[in-house]
């Protein structure tokens, strides 16, 4: 009697962001990943979809006074100030470390000025191993009265499309939802040469120290991350993808399986997980085994069936 081979079902997680195929569709959030290095003892950077750094400025920044980070029902407040240690630095010393891993590396970026913004670009889009740049918009404009780049249509095309000059690399733009339509914002960054959009950044917040009636972060607001976010997160990206044509990348309060089910379901192509790093720096591996395994008990054998799946 011939002994029956055992077949062991598989799932396919693998999906496309602007060209760039990632594993799974699970990597970290900017700001909440260090540069991976920090995180390589506690979790396999391999087993990642990519692998998308702190973000980086023309010159290294110190960031705000402490504190800086503080902890919220359902998730934290954080004035970190953008501290990184630039470009250059970043290139000689924090590249080289990734460039071992057969993951994906994202680099995020940004600017107070849309010179800075291309002036980064142009230098990270010299650089061997870096897939794609994801563009952090939400940042002051220093030379228009310190307006957010991300909350102006307008100011938001323009940056983006003089980054999409000074590069060739797919290009990612990071959203802010401190607006009120942020499907306008999307249309403008799409408009303007975006490979994809990623949403949402953090809801700026405000804690106080009753006993001391002071603001719990020295710089008085900061943004608001986390679990209580995901509602809000979740909604904004069912409403982007209605209006865009390029892929979708979904962010906030992601800890489970189960949370980055939502934003797939509703047509994100991949999420990044933060706060949840801070609990559980191997947070992200817990996922993804999760995602398989969800998979496997619904039979569903390509993550891609997923994304944009919502029964309305």
């Amino acid at each position: 009697m011939k002994r029956r081979e055992k077949v062991e079902k598989t799932v396919n997680l693998q999906v496309d962001i602007a060209g760039i195929t990632l594993k799974n569709p699970i990597m970290p959030a900017s700001g909440t990943f260090g540069y991976g290095e920090e995180y390589a003892p506690y979790l396999d950077l391999n087993s990642l979809g990519a692998i998308v750094t702190k973000g980086l400025s023309l010159n290294p920044k110190a960031g705000n006074n402490t504190p800086r980070v503080c902890e919220t029902v359902g998730g934290m407040l954080n004035a970190i100030g953008l501290q990184n240690v630039g470009v250059e630095q970043f290139i000689h010393h924090k590249m080289p470390f990734l460039k071992q891993f057969d993951t994906p590396v994202i680099v995020n970026f940004f600017g107070n000025t849309q010179e800075e913004y291309g002036e980064v670009a142009a230098r990270l889009d010299e650089l061997p191993g870096v897939a794609g740049l994801e563009m952090n918009i939400s940042c002051p404009n220093v030379k228009h009265g310190g307006i957010v780049f991300g909350t102006d249509p307008k100011a938001a095309f323009a940056t983006v499309a003089a980054v999409r000059k000074k590069t060739s690399k797919p290009l990612i733009v990071k959203l802010t939802p401190n607006v009120t339509d942020i499907q306008v914002t999307a249309r403008a960054v799409e408009d303007a040469g975006a490979d994809a959009i990623s949403l949402i950044n953090t809801l700026t917040g405000m804690a106080v120290d009753v006993k001391t009636r002071q603001p719990r972060l020295a710089n008085t607001i900061g943004g608001l991350s986390g679990p209580a976010i995901r509602p809000i997160a979740v909604r904004l990206v069912h409403q982007v993808v209605q209006v865009v044509k390029v892929p979708v990348i979904g962010i906030g309060g992601i800890s489970r399986a189960m949370d980055a089910l939502e934003f797939l379901i509703v047509g994100a192509t991949a999420v990044q997980v933060g706060t949840a790093n801070f609990v559980d720096p191997n947070a992200m591996a817990t996922i993804i085994a999760e995602l398989k395994t969800f998979c496997l008990e619904e039979g569903i054998a390509d993550i891609n069936d997923l994304i944009g799946s919502l029964k309305v």
